[in-house]
């Protein structure tokens, strides 16, 4: 064999062996390609990829196109993806204590938030999603939900009567409930027409939502309610996390921490730029008193602790 030869066999075994000890993870979401959730899902895996060497890569597949966030985790539990990243307190349906942290007003901003998921409460949480075989790689940041209506919301008293749409979620349910409006679940695709034809007078959701899904064109008041701070749990399955080396775990670790810094900051530069931005389109911007607000929420509260016990929601945000 020539010299020539040797080499050419020797680059190609080292690449086949460069090749064997490749993995791909597979990442499921239900946002879409254009979501700050998905760009920084995208930097994460330019960063594994890049950290590992092309050792880890990952393939995303975003807009549900494996099914709904509760068909991914269990498909997650089940070894069959190895991440999916779905709203936090949405996990409530398998882990209930995470309602506590659902409801409105418990958690004032992202920052306590992430102090939350860092703190005794959060980790407790951590140790509830691994017997439930998925391991919590991090929390990012979704958008602070926001009031809009046909009318300018000065205060709780312009919330009556309103028929205010909400996901079917107890928790924003509640809020509905609790300020005076009469709650209208509406699905999400439906929003929109719903609001144009007055089905509904109001509806509540993050501003880059409202942005993004053209409400503003039916709607002319937005109130700064900031009732409930939304989150996406960045999760893995447990056998994944598990059949990876300290190494690899290190490189995981600090892979999601530079998607979830990207996400958090297009999400935050995105609110704020977007409340001039309403203003420039005429829409109205209010900022009620949120203290009436909080205390509407007391009975709702007084129902969790029924549930989980009396002084769980102080436990939440306890440091």
């Amino acid at each position: 064999m020539t010299t020539k030869a040797i080499i050419l066999a020797g680059a190609a075994a080292l690449a086949l062996g460069t090749m064997a000890s490749a993995r791909e993870l597979t990442l499921g979401m239900q946002d879409n390609e254009a979501t700050p959730v998905y760009k920084g899902a995208e930097e994460f895996a330019r960063k594994l990829e890049e950290i590992s060497g092309g050792e880890l890569t990952v393939n995303l597949f975003p807009s549900a196109t494996l099914g709904d966030f509760k068909a991914m985790v269990q498909q997650a539990q089940a070894g069959e993806l190895d991440m999916v990243i779905t709203g936090y307190p949405d996990m409530s349906y398998t882990i209930p204590e995470l309602k506590l942290i659902g409801a409105p007003y418990v958690v004032g901003d992202y920052a306590q938030l992430k102090e939350i998921v860092a703190g005794p409460w959060g980790q407790e949480m951590a140790a509830k999603f691994e017997e439930q075989g998925i391991h919590v790689l991090d929390v990012w940041y979704y958008g602070t939900r926001q009031t809009t209506a046909n009318k300018p919301i000065n205060s709780i008293e312009d919330m009556a009567g309103l028929r205010l749409r909400t996901p079917n979620v107890p928790f924003l349910i509640a809020y509905a409930e609790a300020v005076g409006a009469t709650p209208a679940p509406v699905a999400f695709p439906e929003v929109y027409l719903a609001l144009q034809t007055n089905q509904v007078d109001a509806q509540e959701n993050p501003l880059t939502t409202i942005d993004a899904q053209k409400f503003y064109e039916v709607q002319s008041s937005i109130a700064m309610t900031n009732h409930f701070v939304a989150s996406s749990a960045v999760l893995m399955g447990a056998g994944t996390w598990d059949s990876f080396s300290d190494q690899e775990k290190e490189w995981v670790t600090t892979a999601i921490h530079d998607g979830g810094t990207l996400n958090d900051e297009l999400l935050q530069k995105g609110e704020a730029e977007l409340v001039a931005a309403f203003e420039e389109r005429g829409l109205t911007i209010t900022h009620p008193d949120l203290e009436p607000f909080k205390a509407a929420m007391q009975p709702y509260y007084d129902t969790l602790e029924a549930e989980f016990g009396e002084g769980s929601i102080a436990a939440v945000t306890a440091k």
